[in-house]
């Protein structure tokens, strides 16, 4: 079985049914496999939130953070702590990156052998398993 790391902007879209979502990660969030979310990107979503954030993605996202929740919940995503090992990873990374959402995303993937689930460029330079 496969254990996958939703990116943050994955997660939001597989919680607004986008269109934006290929066909290859909409197959992944309906399998089997273990498919996770850090809660580094529950913190990201609730910053945003918190601040009232205009992008339209934090706009249309129904009930706010207990929303999210219920459909991460409903999709079977597990939430995944954050780590010591996941910290001391990023010291690794090279700084093709600077968001520390992101970076940790990439350091949690690298440290528990995960693939990345990301449409963002600025990751897929990483030496992280990744897939969209």
């Amino acid at each position: 079985m496969r254990k996958y790391l939703l990116d943050t902007h994955v997660a939001l879209w597989m919680a607004l049914d986008s269109s934006k979502l290929t066909e290859k990660v909409k197959q992944i969030i309906l399998s089997d496999d273990i498919k996770c979310i850090s809660i580094v990107s529950v913190w990201e979503v609730a910053i945003k939130l918190d601040k009232n954030t205009p992008e339209k993605t934090f706009l249309e996202l129904e009930g706010g953070l207990p929303g999210f929740y219920r459909v991460l919940k409903y999709n079977n995503l597990l939430v995944f702590p954050m780590r010591n090992a996941h910290l001391m990873q990023i010291s690794t990374l090279p700084k093709h990156h600077k968001d520390p959402f992101d970076r940790l995303l990439i350091s949690t993937a690298i440290a528990e052998k995960m693939t990345l689930i990301t449409a963002d460029e600025n990751i897929q330079k990483y030496d992280v398993p990744w897939v969209w």
